[in-house]
């Protein structure tokens, strides 16, 4: 298989490109080889602008003043603090 095929043909790694892309610089290979993917790919496109769109969300959502005091309480701090030493524990053994 040739070079273009693989970029053609590769979901994953456009999808890492994608996501790599909103949260920092790619390199210009990076950006042509998305180019080529997103050129014959509908999926990726579309997971693109729904990635962009839930990312937006996302950054709205912890950036709005209105959410800026909330947190969790403790007592669902301590129960997750336990859930996730039991399961280290379970891991180990």
């Amino acid at each position: 298989m040739d070079e273009i095929t693989k970029i053609a043909y590769n979901c994953r790694k456009a999808t890492f490109l994608i996501e790599k892309q909103q949260l920092s610089s790619i390199t210009m290979r990076e950006k042509l080889e998305l180019k080529i993917h997103l050129a014959g790919c509908v999926v990726c496109r579309i997971f693109m602008q729904q990635s962009a769109n839930i990312n937006k969300m996302v950054h709205n959502l912890l950036h709005n003043e209105a959410h800026a005091e909330m947190k969790l309480n403790d007592e669902f701090k301590k129960e997750m603090k336990e859930k996730i030493e039991q399961q280290l524990n379970n891991n180990k053994n």
